[in-house]
């Protein structure tokens, strides 16, 4: 009996070990798992047309936010999360300044739905493609926390560093959804082809210089956007700074970025005409010289309304093309080992 009895008792113990310990986890509801299984397992046509998609979704979003503000229409739904008190959406008595800032705030919601359907094609890829799943995520948590940021705007009557934040949100963006464009398309990262070779040091520290300085007068932009006019309601507060000086400071790293770029674009002059490396430096040039040609204008013909909406797609471009300058500079190709090394 006693043997029965210790007995008894290992094989309780070992029972209770085995169901907190080592006991499976229970399955999946039937209907998760039949929804997980016709969601891919590799990349696919559709995921990299989402990521477009959310890259020039973003853009846009930019630019109807500038059309917000050069219309005036930045208080045209004066309350948040409603359009107004009694109303989720504008009305036929708000006018065009109702439909303008409404319009606006329904492309958020368009977004966020680009980026979820993204994290769910990407859901059985979370493990393998580590990086396509975490910008995904990052994309689709960072629209509700810009929508927040957009409502205070409005609480606070346009406070033109809100504002600013809000815009440097969207620009964030812009350059998440570049690089998740290059890893979805395997031209950067992990996936990128075994056969390419990595920038030369030189020209990678030239793509961190010229990506920094993009950034920099992207964020320094906000400053002379915050001193100017355009604030998006003729009631709205403006930055306490000079004008002239803002606009001299914020010009410092455009210089430097052309600069850079044009070197680039040197000392990738003879590489093959399809490389992607050469053709990011082209890109970058151009969507450079074409940014300041539309900044210099609108500054010297006192900062017409269309000049501004321009400038506002060149900002969302250079943002993009730094990105895929510095995204293929650093993290696409192996470095070239000498023979017999």
């Amino acid at each position: 009996m006693e043997l029965k009895g210790v007995t008894e008792v290992s094989h309780s113990s070992k029972a209770s070990q085995g169901t907190s310990q080592g006991a499976p986890q229970p399955p999946l509801p039937n209907t998760v798992r039949n929804i997980t299984g016709k969601l891919p397992t590799a990349v696919t046509p559709a995921i990299r047309r989402l990521s477009i998609a959310s890259l020039l979704g973003q853009g846009v979003l930019i630019v109807s936010g500038g059309v917000v503000r050069v219309t005036g229409s930045g208080l045209g739904c004066p309350t948040w999360p409603k359009c107004t008190a009694e109303s989720l959406t504008n009305t036929p008595a708000m006018g065009i300044h109702g439909f303008i800032e409404f319009a606006n705030r329904t492309l958020t919601f368009a977004l966020a739905a680009v980026g979820l359907a993204l994290l769910v094609m990407l859901w059985n890829l979370r493990k393998e493609r580590k990086d396509l799943f975490w910008l995904a995520f990052g994309l689709l948590a960072s629209i509700p926390a810009q929508a927040v940021i957009g409502g205070i705007t409005v609480l606070t009557g346009l406070n033109p560093y809100v504002v600013s934040l809000h815009f440097l949100v969207s620009a964030a963006l812009v350059v998440v959804s570049m690089l998740l464009v290059n890893r979805a398309y395997g031209r950067t990262g992990s996936t990128s082809p075994a056969t390419a070779v990595r920038a030369r040091p030189l020209v990678r520290q030239l793509s961190v210089v010229a990506a920094v300085a993009s950034y920099l007068a992207v964020v320094l932009g906000t400053l002379v956007t915050g001193s100017g006019p355009h604030s998006g309601d003729s009631t709205s507060p403006r930055m306490e700074l000079d004008g002239y000086l803002t606009t001299r400071i914020h010009v410092v790293p455009v210089y430097v970025l052309v600069a850079t770029a044009v070197l680039l674009v040197i000392l990738l002059w003879r590489s093959p005409r399809g490389d992607m490396l050469r053709n990011a430096a082209f890109l970058l040039v151009v969507s450079v010289l074409f940014q300041g040609f539309i900044g210099y204008w609108q500054y010297f013909t006192g900062i017409p309304v269309i000049l501004v909406g321009v400038h506002m797609l060149g900002a969302s471009l250079t943002l993009a093309v730094a990105t895929n300058l510095i995204d293929v500079a650093l993290r696409r190709g192996k470095d070239v080992v000498a023979a017999g090394s």
